[in-house]
C-alpha cells in the first residue's frame, strides 16, 4: 500500500498580533484626528489606515467615542510626563513654570491628534482630575484620572510662587491653564500671522503668565 503524502503545513497567515491591532487603531486614529478634527474621522477609516476590515475595530472598541476616550487618557499621560520633564532641574519655581509653559505650546504643535481629544472628549474638570460635582478649587479625591497629573505638577509649581494667604493655587492654576490653551489654540491656528509684529507664542504665553502672578 502506498504511504500517504504528507501535506505540507501553510505558512501562518500574516497579521496583527494580539494586542497590536488595538494600538495600530489607535495610532490610525490619532492622525485622522490631527488631521480632520475629532468629528471628522470613523471607525471603518481608521481600520481601512490600519490595513485591517471595517468589522475588526469592534473587537476592542465599541465605538468611535471609546477610542476618543482612550486617546484622551493616553495623551493626558504623555502630557503631564512632558511637563515633569520639563520642569524638573530648574533653579527656582519661577523657571519652572516658564519651561512648563513652553512644553504646554510644544505638546500642543506636536502632537495635534493627542491636544485635539484631550480637550475634545472629556470634560475640563475630568480632565484636570476633578471628580463631577466638586467645584474646581477644592482637592480632588483619591481616584483621579490619568489626566489629573499634569494640573497637579502645574498647582505644585504655581503654589510655590504664591505668598502664604494668598488666591487658592487650584484655582490660580486653573486660569495659567486657560491661558496657555487660548495661547496654544491661536498659535495652532496661525494667529497672528508669522510676518506681524507680534512676539511668539512663546514669549506672549510668558508675559501673560508673569501679569497674572503678579496681580495675585
Amino acid at each position: 500500500m502506498a504511504q500517504a503524502q504528507r501535506i505540507p503545513e501553510l505558512p501562518p497567515k500574516r497579521g496583527y498580533h494580539h494586542g497590536s491591532l488595538r494600538e495600530a487603531l489607535l495610532e490610525a486614529a490619532r492622525q485622522l484626528v490631527a488631521e480632520r478634527g475629532p468629528q471628522g474621522f470613523t471607525l471603518t477609516e481608521a481600520a481601512r489606515r490600519a490595513g485591517v476590515s471595517a468589522s475588526a475595530p469592534y473587537r476592542h472598541f465599541r465605538d468611535r467615542e471609546e477610542v476618543l476616550a482612550e486617546l484622551a487618557r493616553r495623551g493626558f499621560g504623555r502630557f503631564a510626563e512632558r511637563l515633569r520633564q520639563a520642569g524638573a532641574g530648574a533653579r527656582d519655581a519661577t523657571e519652572a513654570l516658564y519651561r512648563m509653559g513652553r512644553a504646554y505650546l510644544a505638546f500642543a504643535r506636536e502632537e495635534p491628534g493627542y491636544y485635539t481629544a484631550m480637550f475634545t472628549f472629556q470634560p475640563l474638570g475630568q480632565s484636570l482630575g476633578q471628580p463631577s460635582g466638586q467645584p474646581l478649587g477644592q482637592p480632588p479625591g483619591t481616584e483621579e484620572q490619568d489626566s489629573g497629573g499634569a494640573f497637579e505638577e502645574l498647582t505644585r509649581v504655581v503654589a510655590a510662587l504664591l505668598p502664604a494667604g494668598a488666591s487658592n493655587p487650584r484655582l490660580v492654576s486653573l486660569q495659567v491653564w486657560a491661558l496657555s490653551h487660548g495661547v496654544a489654540m491661536l498659535d495652532r491656528a496661525g494667529m497672528p500671522s508669522t510676518g506681524s509684529a507680534t512676539p511668539p507664542a512663546e514669549a506672549v504665553l510668558e508675559k501673560g503668565v508673569t501679569a497674572l502672578l503678579r496681580r495675585m
